[in-house]
């Protein structure tokens, strides 16, 4: 397996001897940023809407044209790259482990480590009030992906296509179901229009059809209702705003969206395993690779991705095979954003254009604390600059951009003095139960 040139996948050491490899940290340094597009609707306007209603953000031409390339480039995208990454880190760390210690040893670090960092993904969900936290998520998935880190490549990678396969089985299924009825009706229809006399069998389709209707009536007046009642709450006081905060992360608790969100996080943990064990995700494979693996992945995810979006802006009860090829699309675009990061780092111009995302790789954690800090604590609550509500789509796209750009130089600043970032320096202290040096020994700048 040849292994690039590019001097970006080149390795370095955390203060806890913990490696690090320069082209994950451009992935995870995009990523993390890219988080910040998902979550920011959520945070300047209901997260209710994000889901059910999406023209409560605004409608114009400008907002769908962002909603657009955000729906089609970026939706789940960075959550996969991250989940991937942490698949990666669980093979690097633990067969760093695996060579120092014992596996009793090796199993109580790793689980320490995803325990902390659980803990601090409850203090963002209940002290930061951001219930769409992920930090808690992954690290329940990292122990689970963990039980199956000895797998060959393969396995991992087939394993890890649990839920795409389930989607496309269940989502399949649905939608044929959903076709089934739209046709028994369209056919008992046409005899009504023939006046032809209905058979008990055609009254009762009419019939299942009227309690399907009323049932998506019943949902959308719930749902024009929860978000009334979110945007109330969230333009209150204080105290109005929190309690809204936790009842969203108790409401997606109790509706079961943890499990799907761990079992989500896991399977692409195992597909990053696999793909870091066969080099493909740190760059060491070939630059035609990358152009081959790029051409597919998009090939698949862009007319998938596009195809869900038509379907989630035609705002009508039809069926929709989007919700079957759902997980197949944000793997493939996941894939596809991959392969062209590890594309370009091949060439000068794409090296030059993608160092400044290592210092945000390395200061990751640190930039997703900060982005909850800015947008939710200082931009869109109740207090402060109290903009929640008022800006659409795009203003809130564009203001994402703006928010990353700082933090995108804050990263470069701080890592020119400091060898970890705050979030970083508590979390990885808290592994090593003592205290971690700060800075530089020569206040260099980030290799």
């Amino acid at each position: 397996m040849p292994q690039s040139s590019s001097p970006v996948v080149a390795t370095a050491t955390e203060p806890d001897g913990a490696p690090r490899i320069a082209v994950l940290d451009i992935l995870r340094g995009i990523a993390i940023l890219g988080i910040l597009f998902m979550n920011i609707n959520d945070m300047g306007q209901s997260m209710t809407a994000s889901f059910d209603d999406i023209r409560h953000l605004g409608w114009s031409a400008a907002d769908r044209i962002v909603w657009w390339v955000r729906e089609v480039l970026a939706m789940g995208t960075a959550r996969g790259v991250l989940e991937m990454l942490f698949g990666a880190g669980m093979v690097i760390l633990t067969e760093r482990f695996a060579v120092q210690a014992e596996e009793s040893v090796v199993l109580r670090r790793y689980f320490t480590r995803n325990v902390i960092l659980l803990l601090f993904g409850l203090v963002h969900v209940f002290v930061l009030l951001w219930p769409g936290d992920i930090l808690h998520t992954y690290g329940l998935a990292a122990l689970v992906a963990f039980l199956f880190r000895e797998l060959r490549p393969r396995a991992l990678l087939f394993l890890g296509s649990s839920m795409a396969v389930f989607f496309l089985i269940g989502g399949g299924m649905s939608y044929s179901a959903d076709r089934s009825n739209v046709q028994a009706v369209r056919r008992v229809e046409q005899r009504q229009h023939l006046h032809r006399p209905l058979t008990q069998a055609d009254r009762a389709v009419l019939a299942q059809a009227t309690e399907r209707q009323n049932q998506r009536a019943t949902v959308a007046a719930e749902t024009r209702a929860r978000i009334t009642a979110e945007d109330k709450a969230r333009t209150g006081t204080f105290a109005t705003w929190a309690a809204e905060q936790w009842r969203t992360f108790s409401f997606m608790e109790a509706q079961g969206f943890e499990v799907l969100f761990v079992w989500e996080a896991a399977a692409t943990m195992l597909i990053g395993a696999g793909l870091f064990r066969l080099g493909v995700l740190q760059g060491l494979r070939s630059a035609q690779f990358y152009g081959v693996m790029t051409g597919i992945c998009y090939a698949i995810g862009v007319p998938l991705r596009l195809l869900e979006a038509y379907e989630g802006t035609r705002f009508a009860a039809a069926p929709q095979i989007s919700m079957a090829t759902t997980e197949v699309a944000r793997l493939a675009m996941t894939l596809g954003h991959v392969g062209l990061v590890n594309l370009l780092v091949t060439t000068a111009l794409g090296t030059t254009l993608l160092r400044p995302f290592i210092a945000a790789g390395r200061t990751a954690l640190s930039i997703y604390v900060a982005q909850t800090l800015i947008c939710l604590w200082v931009l869109y609550p109740p207090f402060l600059l109290a903009l929640y509500g008022r800006m659409s789509w795009a203003g809130l796209m564009v203001t994402a951009v703006l928010v990353n750009a700082a933090l995108l130089i804050g990263a470069n600043l701080w890592v020119r003095w400091f060898r970890i970032a705050p979030v970083e320096w508590a979390w990885r202290s808290l592994i090593e139960q003592r205290a971690l040096r700060w800075r530089h020994g020569g206040g260099g700048a980030i290799a």
